[in-house]
């Protein structure tokens, strides 16, 4: 029997090259299409990106006139100005991960503006000489060992101390251990002078219902230096907002006092609960001159004493030229002591 025949190969069989596509299909070889590509999306997220830079800047070189009505907005972005320098390695960060050329140039503006306002402060200002050195310390009020902190606040060699914070019990031991090297004393409420040479003139200054600031006359070998010693009203960080009302009522009273203040050097030390930065306090620190601005060396956080944030303990001077200023190192304190070294 002879093997059937195979099955001829339909001829209406259209050949795959020329097959249609579906209805909707891309051609073979075509780009797909879509409402936005990668590329685009990058390119919008890199002018996002390159907007906040701006604004970021904008923020920072006009911090003087963000309001402060309400939460009192300003006075915390002056507060924490320091650190708005943090946003440029993130914005620039977040620009090379976009690729955005765009956006890395705008990240120049806020580096530009922060090396304006900051940069001086990273050279070392200090240089020698000076008649007078003075410490001041927010000693705390619940120190565990408010005689090793006499100690070391001993140890610095100053002619004048300001101690902030004294309870009754404490003021009595800083009274003990610090008599060998400062014979003249005065203390107050919560804020006491301790000195090298005499003291006179002493009285309080009514800055608050209770007693947190003091004056005296020290009596140095080159004549008559006016001294405070100030403790600011604490400031506090809430749902409210940043509450410092009793503490800018304060500074407006110690502002009167020193405007009032006959005597032509004069020397402020203290707890001001707030930065050389911060509008708030312009009344008293626009008139006087900051030790640390001037003859420091970095911006000398004081607070919290384990990781320092920001400077609220400062030394200001008027009448007086800062030789050097810098930090102690830690105590029984939340507070760094600072310290100054001046001359006429």
């Amino acid at each position: 029997m002879s093997p059937p025949e195979a099955a001829a190969p339909a001829t209406d069989a259209t050949p795959a090259s020329d097959a249609k596509p579906a209805l909707g299909a891309a051609p073979s070889g075509a780009a797909p299409t879509g409402p936005a590509t990668p590329g685009r999306a990058g390119r919008g997220a890199g002018r996002w990106l390159a907007a906040a830079a701006v604004v970021w800047a904008a923020a920072m070189a006009l911090h003087a006139w963000i309001p402060n009505a309400g939460v009192n907005a300003g006075s915390l972005f002056q507060t924490l100005l320091p650190w708005t320098g943090l946003g440029v390695p993130v914005l620039l960060g977040l620009a090379a991960v976009r690729r955005s050329r765009t956006a890395a140039v705008a990240v120049l503006a806020p580096a530009v503006v922060w090396v304006a306002l900051f940069g001086g402060a990273l050279t070392d200002k200090r240089s020698g000489g000076g008649d007078l050195t003075v410490v001041s310390h927010n000693v705390s009020e619940g120190n565990p060992d408010p005689a090793g902190t006499a100690r070391v606040l001993a140890g610095a060699g100053a002619d004048v101390l300001a101690l902030e914070e004294l309870s009754d019990a404490s003021a009595a031991v800083y009274s003990r251990e610090l008599a060998a090297a400062y014979p003249h004393h005065a203390v107050l409420g919560g804020v006491g002078i301790w000195s090298r040479y005499p003291l006179a003139d002493v009285k309080a200054v009514p800055i608050m219902p209770w007693t947190r600031a003091l004056r005296a006359t020290a009596r140095t070998p080159d004549g008559p230096v006016a001294v405070y010693a100030v403790h600011l009203a604490s400031v506090r960080v809430s749902a409210a907002g940043f509450t410092t009302g009793r503490r800018n009522e304060a500074a407006r009273e110690l502002a009167a006092a020193l405007r009032a203040e006959p005597a032509t050097r004069v020397v402020v030390l203290g707890d001001f609960n707030g930065t050389y930065q911060d509008r708030a306090l312009a009344p008293v620190t626009s008139p006087l001159r900051s030790a640390q601005r001037e003859a420091g060396d970095g911006l000398g956080f004081t607070w919290p004493a384990a990781f320092p944030v920001v400077r609220i303990d400062d030394v200001l001077v008027r009448g007086m030229t800062p030789r050097a200023a810098w930090t102690l190192p830690a105590t029984g304190s939340d507070h760094l002591p600072v310290a100054a070294a001046l001359s006429r």
